[in-house]
């Protein structure tokens, strides 16, 4: 392989990285970095202060630099790091000294590709796919609970989920063709008995990993979350309040909100993508039609919907067209069978009042809450941060790392487990044992995509152009 180098932490910051890997790797440090002993003399993994020099040997910067020689490095080849002040120009000074001594040296340096170092760690056999794709996931959590269960999962947590699986199908696999191959050898093959009770436990593990997709996705994306509500209902000052700042207009005028505004935001400890709508009502303005046809999508798209209703409607005279509008809004909510919480707002004008829920029908998708917020004061949305929390358990400490996270890993998961029922399915009906493992090793080459171990090169690929350069 070549030797690569990348810049992985850039400036203009307190601390810059400068990463090499490949065969070249010290040959190629020795001419850019001058220490007290030659680059390849230095002790493994242990940070030593020296010169870092540019492509004419002039100082550019004083900093650290540690080598990790292979195969116990993170890619898997002899590697290092150049931790500098960082400077974008002292960066590109170290990066371009590093190319120009590769061609001195005849052994040529380029620069590294998106992902690249962590390709080699998978291909060279640190790392197999889903702690690769840990890695990415790490770089891009947005919440401590998405750090930790990317960090488990980097530490191998998904990879001993699915070891147990693959063991069970190729215990029975192996020992068939162990027996057809050397029938003169004392192999004992596996009986329809045997072969019965290692399906049924690959199935019912394939089974319980993916049952946590929905929790994972929601780790690591968030919930798709659309406010709701009649004009002036109150849900853009409902999304100012959980952002913490004026990030939408607020005015008493029905229809401020013409398009859709999205926002991230911790709430309850999920990330929920809020989606403020404009207000959904029959109106002769275009431009509030088409705010109001994105609202409806919204709506449709969402994971979570939150129903702002006017808490002071009830209160106010002559008011009885709002009202019959609100009561059908809430069960075109209620109708679309997905989870929901009813959010009645301004409880500052309101004092302990509270808005009559008794408009959803019977038997209907009820909201998983109801609930009283003031976004002036603050009131209640603690209330909604715990019904949040409710609807979207984090799941058990232990879970951590054998989430799938993703509709890579769902989809090949999916295939395991339906070639295992397949494989069953044709024991139970009196098929040859060579029949029902023909299925078990189609289960086998979908855990294998899964893990990488069997993935095709554009499944690889993909994944990898989702990295930054340098990492």
């Amino acid at each position: 392989m070549d030797t690569i180098a990348a810049i992985a932490a850039g400036g203009p910051s307190a601390i810059g990285v400068v990463r090499v890997s490949g065969p070249d790797c010290f040959r190629v440090c020795e001419a850019v970095f001058r220490a007290s002993r030659p680059f390849g003399a230095l002790e493994p993994r242990r940070m030593v202060l020296g010169e870092m020099l540019d492509s004419q040997g002039r100082v550019v910067d004083r900093g650290l630099a540690v080598r990790f020689p292979g195969p116990g490095s993170y890619t898997g080849e002899d590697s290092a790091e150049f931790h500098c002040h960082g400077s974008p120009v002292v960066l590109r000074e170290v990066l371009a000294s590093l190319f120009a001594a590769g061609a001195a040296s005849g052994a040529p340096v380029r620069q590294a590709g998106p992902g690249e170092f962590t390709k080699r760690a998978f291909l060279n056999g640190r790392l197999d796919l889903t702690q690769a794709e840990a890695v990415v996931d790490l770089i891009d959590a947005e919440t401590a609970a998405a750090a930790r269960n990317a960090a488990a999962q980097l530490d191998g947590g998904l990879r001993r989920v699915l070891e147990p699986i693959q063991e069970a199908l190729l215990d029975i696999t192996s020992r068939f063709y162990a027996v057809v191959d050397y029938p003169d050898e004392d192999i004992r093959d596996a009986g329809p008995e045997e072969i019965a009770a290692a399906l049924e436990k690959a199935g019912g593990a394939l089974t319980a990993l993916l049952a946590t997709c929905k929790r994972g996705k929601v780790l690591k994306r968030g919930v798709r979350t659309a406010i709701v509500g009649l004009p002036n209902a109150g849900k853009s000052s409902l999304l100012n309040a959980l952002v913490g700042y004026d990030r939408a207009i607020v005015t008493d005028i029905p229809g401020t909100t013409r398009d859709t505004v999205e926002e991230s935001v911790l709430c309850g400890g999920v990330l929920l993508r809020l989606i403020d709508t404009a207000g959904l009502r029959e109106t002769e303005d275009v431009v509030e039609q088409k705010g109001v046809e994105r609202s409806r999508r919204a709506m449709e798209e969402a994971e979570l919907i939150l129903l702002v209703m006017d808490g002071t409607a009830e209160v106010r005279p002559g008011n009885r067209a709002y009202l019959e509008a609100q009561a059908l809004l809430l069960n075109q909510v209620a109708e679309t069978g997905k989870p929901w919480l009813c959010v009645e707002s301004k409880r500052d004008l309101t004092g302990p009042h509270a808005f009559s829920l008794g408009l959803v029908q019977k038997d209907a998708n009820n909201p998983a809450a109801c609930l009283c917020v003031s976004s002036v004061t603050g009131e209640g949305l603690d209330k909604l941060e715990e019904a949040v929390a409710a609807l979207f358990p984090p799941g058990a400490p232990a879970e951590a790392g054998s989430l799938l996270t993703d509709q890579r890993q769902e989809e090949a998961a999916s295939r395991a487990r339906e070639a295992v029922r397949r494989a069953l399915e044709a024991l139970e009906s009196g098929m040859t044992v060579d029949a029902v493992l023909t299925d078990a090793e189609e289960a086998l080459d979908a855990i294998g995509e899964l893990t990488g171990r069997t993935a095709r090169e554009e499944i690889v690929e993909r994944i990898f152009s989702r990295f930054c350069v340098g990492k």
